[in-house]
């Protein structure tokens, strides 16, 4: 990535974290641009701050600890103030995202669905006019008949599918211990309708397809930072 477009996207990640009010609960999101975001709250804490995360993956919560921020769950707290991440795509206009590259796709969902506003940040690349234009969408489902499970998501449109291996060979397994497809689909016309499809399909957990749930989305540009709203 253009190192100039990584800084904007370090200063996107900062400007969420600055969002965080005191005695809010926060919903602390994964990956590459997650990581600026708790490591600027890690530092508002040390001057004074005080919040609960809730993190979207192991990973998350390993970073959420070294950067002193405190951990809770939902057993306690069932609804979070705001919640921070990153995304794979973003459609332009509605702001629908695909998530789930990282593989926290399930977790990230429901931290999301619980915020009161969700913000997302992402790099100039990021943004499509149509979903699955430039990724693969993501499913996660349960090894059992894992098999059976991609025959029908091939049913649903998909042109494409393969389980997600790690950096060793080996399957990819998810914090809850299940597998995910990706699956190319090409540009997505009706994402509503295919995430109703894949959402009807047994032995699918989760899909990566984030619909009408973004409050705003922080662009990071050559130029500096964009706001957009749905």
């Amino acid at each position: 990535m253009d190192i100039v477009v990584e800084v904007h996207k370090k200063t996107a990640a900062r400007l969420a974290a600055d969002m965080v009010q005191n005695g809010m609960v926060v919903g602390l999101g994964t990956g590459s641009t997650a990581t600026y975001m708790i490591e600027r709250l890690g530092e508002r804490i040390a001057e004074g701050l005080e919040v609960l995360g809730i993190p979207t993956s192991e990973d998350s919560a390993r970073k959420a600890r070294q950067a002193g921020i405190q951990l809770t769950t939902f057993a306690a707290h069932r609804h979070l103030d705001l919640a921070i991440d990153g995304a794979d795509e973003v459609q332009r206009g509605p702001l629908n995202l695909v998530k789930g590259l990282g593989g926290a796709l399930v977790r990230e969902k429901i931290v999301a669905q619980a915020a009161r506003k969700f913000v997302v940040i992402v790099d100039g690349n990021k943004p499509v006019d149509h979903l699955g234009q430039r990724t693969a969408i993501p499913v996660e489902v349960i090894p059992f008949g894992w098999e059976s499970t991609a025959d029908q998501l091939s049913q649903c449109g998909a042109k494409s599918l393969h389980p997600r291996m790690d950096r060793a060979g080996h399957l990819f397994v998810s914090d809850n211990g299940n597998m995910i497809l990706d699956c190319n689909f090409g540009p997505i016309e009706k994402p509503d309708f295919l995430a109703s499809q894949i959402d009807s399909i047994v032995g699918v957990v989760e899909h990566g397809l984030f619909l009408n749930m973004a409050s705003e989305v922080l662009v990071a540009t050559e130029q500096g930072v964009e706001r957009w709203e749905p």
